[in-house]
């Protein structure tokens, strides 16, 4: 059986309103399809699209399916004030307002909608599916599914050395001021929201040149990021999601994701040898992306796209 040669496609650049600003993206768009599947990309903590969320969407738009992939508010390129500010709430009304955008594009068959989050985002994607029983299809790779669980693998020490950050930037939120920040990665030992050992070279290995990337948040998140359980909202989809999960996984421990995994009544599961950060590079990218294509051809069926005249 020989192998589709990759479908060439256009990337567009884009924004589109979210709350009270906009988010900047990049619309993958198969060449001569006028009535594409697509898939809508959000990233993790922090990140921006940059950060290898265009390489799976030119993968998926190759495939024949339309992909979106966008940078959260107070991030990046996208407008929001004050900057580095990780809102839970805000992110998931960028994912809304990303479909919205997607739905509304005369290019794009807006029933065959999925919605793909890695590590933060993939914990998105599993809430984001929960609500929005008209899409087909999700994808959540080594998604965060437990903040109780991903603190304490990021140590009861570490933790409380951040308590009195926390409390500063409430403190300046209250009063209007600048952000209190604190790293998304770091080394061992070090207070951030990440400091296992392939955190910080992991993140600086997804960087390119001129990366928008600020590695730093406002603290205040902190306290929402340990109360959210995104993995508790598996069990309410009805559509079929894809859960790429790392046996090796320093970040969002393996054993939860897996417990939440297996209550999505259409849950397909993966498991991958390969760490968190892996996940983005080399082979395990290449594996990563081709048992995803696989998927996402099955749910959105890219060949019945009608074709341009």
């Amino acid at each position: 059986m020989t192998t589709p040669s990759p479908q060439s496609f256009t990337r567009l650049d884009i924004t589109f309103r979210s709350g009270d600003s906009t988010c900047a993206g990049w619309f993958y768009l198969p060449t001569g399809v006028t009535s594409a599947p697509v898939v809508v990309l959000g990233h993790g903590l922090g990140a921006t699209r940059e950060m290898r969320l265009g390489a799976f969407a030119e993968r998926f738009a190759q495939a024949g399916i339309a992909a979106l992939a966008f940078t959260y508010r107070h991030f990046g390129d996208s407008g929001g004030h004050p900057r580095q500010l990780l809102s839970i709430k805000r992110q998931l009304t960028d994912w809304d307002a990303a479909i919205d955008y997607v739905k509304a594009r005369p290019d794009v068959d807006h029933t065959r909608i999925a919605v793909w989050g890695s590590s933060f985002g993939g914990g998105h994607a599993i809430t984001v599916a929960s609500r929005h029983p008209e899409l087909r299809a999700a994808v959540a790779q080594c998604p965060f599914t437990d903040g109780l669980a991903s603190a304490l693998a990021l140590g009861p020490l570490a933790s409380l050395r951040i308590t009195p950050v926390v409390a500063r930037d409430l403190l300046t939120g209250i009063r209007g001021k600048a952000p209190v920040t604190v790293p998304i990665a770091a080394a061992p030992g070090t207070p951030a929201l990440m400091n296992a050992a392939d955190a910080l070279p992991g993140y600086q290995a997804l960087q390119p040149a001129g990366t928008t990337f600020r590695n730093e948040v406002a603290a205040r998140v902190i306290p929402a990021i340990v109360a959210y359980r995104p993995g508790r909202a598996a069990k309410k989809i009805a559509f079929p999601i894809l859960f790429c999960v790392s046996d090796t996984d320093t970040v969002t421990p393996p054993a939860q994701t897996l417990r939440h995994a297996r209550t999505a009544p259409r849950a397909e599961i993966k498991r991958y040898g390969a760490g968190h950060f892996d996940f983005y590079t080399g082979e395990t990218f290449e594996e990563l992306v081709r048992d995803q294509i696989e998927f996402l051809a099955r749910q959105l069926n890219p060949a019945a796209a009608a074709s341009a005249p």
